[in-house]
């Protein structure tokens, strides 16, 4: 029997505002994919316009950017920190 962990998930600027919180907390057997996350969250908050907004974030894996790569192809370790970053308007 394996241990349960933890993935934290941050929500900044419209995506916070967009679930309502800041971060939610998932509880992990094993390592999930950066897909696997957002179909986790996405399900947290429904009814909300969380999904649009998280649809156009950059996204952080640790303190790595995930870029162009495919959410399937990332893969999310337990213990890890999941962070959305909606685009920022000024420069």
């Amino acid at each position: 029997m394996s241990e349960t962990e933890v993935i934290r998930v941050r929500y900044w600027a419209a995506a916070r505002s967009a679930a309502g919180i800041a971060e939610d907390t998932l509880e992990v057997s094993g390592r999930l994919t950066l897909l696997d996350v957002i179909a986790e969250v996405v399900r947290r908050h429904p009814g909300s316009r969380f999904p649009d907004v998280i649809g156009v974030c950059s996204v952080l894996v640790g303190d790595q950017p995930v870029g162009s790569r495919e959410p399937e192809t990332v893969v999310v370790p337990p213990g890890s920190t999941v962070e959305f970053l909606p685009p920022f308007a000024g420069g």
